[in-house]
């Protein structure tokens, strides 16, 4: 039955001959495919979602050095979600349920409340705009501040484009960033920015992933009407694009090194972030979100 799936309820929403699947545990996006063909690497029904497939990244996505920051003056502790690297990584509501407020068949508006709790004493409602329309799946996810004080606010979602269902190995990248965020190798933390040209994390112009292992934030994104887009081709000339608004000055990438077989390196995770890596602490890119204000951000993805 689909209400015992480990995903939880499951949502269609379908347009033409594309089809998303969108899932009541963490509000993330199970699957898109068009025709057939995945846009999207989707896990299956009846798994955990794995290496935050699809899911939304919120109230910080990416990682928190040992779970602590001070806001305000006032210093907090949250738990350690990457106890292996001593980190806090990608919020709060990956694993919490999700009700579906608005439903049509090609849009549906997944909804969600974060209660103040330990180490972040802070209130939202969330909701994220899933729509299929011939320009693709655009997700628009809107937080609103219901609380009665400032509170820190950085998002992000983990999709990973797909090459058509064999390795990204063999797939050509194209990211527009001219800037990498630098990490320590052992906990992925940032340690400064650094100019992408001459190296081998420049995909300005596309280039072949092969068995290159990445797992870093870019910014500095070249932008096309507002939008940064990030494309994945495949060997049979198809490809996927990526695009991210001005609320996303960040783009996470990561080829699925550490995902179980057989779904290791099947996806490119092309991540939108509105902040930074550890922005809890350094403060690159995080929001303050005063009381009753909402903050939205959009990215979108299709078949080209």
């Amino acid at each position: 039955m689909r209400g015992l799936a480990p995903s939880g309820e499951q949502f269609e929403i379908r347009h033409g001959d594309q089809l998303a699947t969108i899932v009541e545990v963490g509000g993330g996006v199970r699957a898109f495919e068009v025709a057939d063909r995945p846009v999207l690497d989707p896990y299956p029904l009846d798994s955990v979602c794995e290496a935050a497939h699809g899911a939304p990244l919120i109230p910080w996505p990416n990682r928190l050095a040992d779970g602590r920051y001070r806001f305000d003056g006032v210093d907090h502790q949250v738990a350690l979600t990457e106890p292996e690297r001593g980190n806090a990584i990608h919020g709060f509501l990956r694993w919490r349920s999700w009700m579906a407020a608005e439903r049509d068949p090609s849009r549906v508006v997944m909804q969600t409340r974060l209660h103040p709790l330990d180490g972040y004493p802070f209130a939202l409602d969330v909701r994220i705009a899933y729509e299929l329309s011939d320009a693709g799946l655009t997700v628009s996810t809107s937080a609103t501040n219901i609380g009665e004080r400032t509170c820190p606010y950085g998002a992000g979602q983990h999709p990973y484009l797909s090459g058509g269902g064999g390795l990204i190995d063999n797939c050509v990248l194209q990211l527009p960033a001219d800037t990498m965020i630098t990490v320590d190798e052992q906990r992925k933390l940032p340690t400064g920015r650094m100019a992408v040209d001459g190296t081998q994390l420049d995909f300005r112009l596309p280039r072949r992933l092969g068995d290159q292992q990445v797992d870093l934030a870019f910014t500095g994104l070249a932008r096309d009407d507002g939008r940064a887009r990030t494309t994945l081709s495949a060997p049979d000339g198809s490809r996927v694009e990526l695009w991210s608004d001005d609320r996303y000055p960040y783009i996470e990438l990561y080829t699925g090194d550490a995902v179980r077989p057989p779904g290791r390196r099947r996806g490119l995770g092309v991540e939108p972030m509105t902040c930074a890596p550890n922005a809890f602490q350094s403060g690159d890119g995080l929001v303050r979100l005063q009381p009753g204000e909402t903050f939205t951000a959009a990215w979108g993805v299709r078949l080209v």
